[in-house]
């Protein structure tokens, strides 16, 4: 049979959801059947494994999902874990779990994880048997690594003593293999500009959220200098993509007679405001420099970032900001745990215009962190321009409102709801007309880009 593995798409969590509603019927009359029964897969923890990235699906000929795996990412910077893996057990015994797994461990390993790791059952062939054939090998479960997965079976009522860990070593990449990088998307939790500079600049205030949603960079390491995009944004010529003029610039200002390939697969909309540009070209600046071993601290990373673009270096530290100036002058800080439903109405808007808008206001005072803890300051300066010549935008901000305060982020056209509730987060995203596209996202202090370049130096 033939089979394609793709990245899992949020509208397929129902179907990956039923497979293993379906599979887990082979566990009847087992001592685990209780447990499995009673505990199917959280819908919402799923589509958020969806949105970052750590779910792929393996489909037939007419695209129908056939068996899905998911990857666990909370376990420590070096190892991954296995989450779940399901086929249908009408296709069972087709290779299809065993294409999952090689190419989730291929994935991992060029991600910079070391090691594999999950919990499965001793005394059935196609659990502990089947990883063992996979170079997996039993390991101490005792060991402190696997504590929270066993506390986790002691709260659902699993039996401790069905359970087996393994785990597998990934090799490193070698020198001018593949390797993959996070590009995470951000959100403006608001923006208000408070002057023009003598430049032209607008001087702003804002606070970058980062996602753990995003882009994905993968780079190969040339010996003949070449810079080279093989796959990104569509729309954008080679020569003008923020990820080749970054590759230059760095090249440029180190010296170096390496080059690369570059390859993006984008799924931050264009034009929305979520800074996947910049955020591209950030990752390419922090990743080129390990793998070109250049040694270029933080700070000449940034500078070099900000000619690249005025949000690309907040990408380049990578952690969420209070950010000042043109948006070059950033503070780290720490906010509150919060989901957040983000809809693309599917209208690009331009920046440039935005900020030649004779309505625009830009002499707004200036806010205080209290003022935007407190939530007194929530709005985007973009709002009004925007809401008045994109009605399609005006459009998913009056939808989304209806669940909560829609927002605005950045200078569109990408519109967002924070909220508390994982749950009610989903719900909404469920709920989004067919003219919108949505994900579930969650914020992050520290951006997943750092927890990859720890992983790539072996951290």
């Amino acid at each position: 049979m033939s089979i394609q593995i793709e990245r899992a798409q949020p509208s397929q969590v129902d179907a990956m959801c039923a497979i293993e509603r379906k599979a887990v019927q082979l566990f009847r009359g087992h001592a685990a059947w209780a447990s499995y029964a009673a505990l199917p897969i959280p819908p919402e923890l799923l589509q958020q494994a969806v949105s970052r990235g750590l779910v792929w699906v393996a489909q037939d000929a007419t695209g129908a999902p056939l068996g899905f795996i998911w990857l666990d990412a909370e376990a420590d910077s070096a190892a991954i874990g296995i989450a779940e893996i399901d086929v249908l057990p009408e296709h069972g015994r087709r290779g299809i779990g065993a294409a999952l797994l090689e190419h989730a461990c291929a994935w991992a390993g060029a991600a910079g994880y070391r090691r594999m790791d999950l919990g499965t059952l001793g005394d059935v062939p196609w659990n502990a048997p089947f990883y063992a054939n996979h170079g997996f090998a039993v390991v101490d479960k005792n060991d402190p690594k696997f504590e929270s997965a066993r506390q986790r079976d002691r709260d659902n009522g699993f039996p401790d003593s069905l359970r087996v860990f393994m785990s597998r070593l990934l090799p490193a990449p070698a020198h001018g293999e593949w390797t993959v990088w996070p590009a995470p998307a951000k959100l403006n939790l608001f923006l208000r500009i408070t002057g023009r500079r003598a430049d032209g600049y607008h001087e702003l205030q804002t606070v970058f959220r980062l996602l753990d949603w995003g882009d994905e960079v993968r780079l190969r390491v040339r010996a003949d200098g070449a810079i080279r995009r093989l796959r990104g944004a569509a729309a954008v010529p080679e020569q003008d993509d923020l990820v080749v003029r970054a590759a230059r610039l760095l090249q440029q200002h180190a010296g170096t007679l390496e080059g690369v390939d570059i390859e993006v697969d984008k799924h931050i909309p264009m034009g929305g405001g979520l800074g996947g540009g910049s955020s591209d070209a950030a990752t390419v600046l922090v990743a080129l420099n390990l793998l070109w071993r250049l040694n270029l601290n933080e700070y000449t990373l940034a500078e070099l970032g900000r000619r690249l673009g005025a949000d690309v270096p907040v990408f380049v530290r990578g952690r969420s900001a209070w950010a000042e100036g043109i948006g070059e002058r950033l503070s780290a800080i720490s906010l509150p745990p919060r989901h957040y439903v983000v809809l693309d109405p599917q209208d690009p808007v331009p920046t440039a215009a935005l900020f030649q808008a004779p309505e625009l206001t830009r002499n707004a005072p200036r806010a205080t962190i209290s003022s935007f803890a407190s939530g007194e300051t929530t709005e985007n300066a973009f709002a009004p321009v925007v809401r008045a010549r994109h009605p399609r935008v005006a459009a998913a901000l009056d939808w989304l409102g209806g669940f909560g305060s829609a927002r605005l982020s950045g200078s569109g056209g990408c519109v967002f709801l924070e909220l508390r509730s994982l749950s009610r987060a989903r719900a909404v995203v469920d709920q989004c007309p067919p003219a919108f596209r949505a994900w579930l996202v969650s914020g992050m202090d520290v951006s997943p880009l750092l927890d990859a370049l720890a992983r790539h130096r072996g951290i």
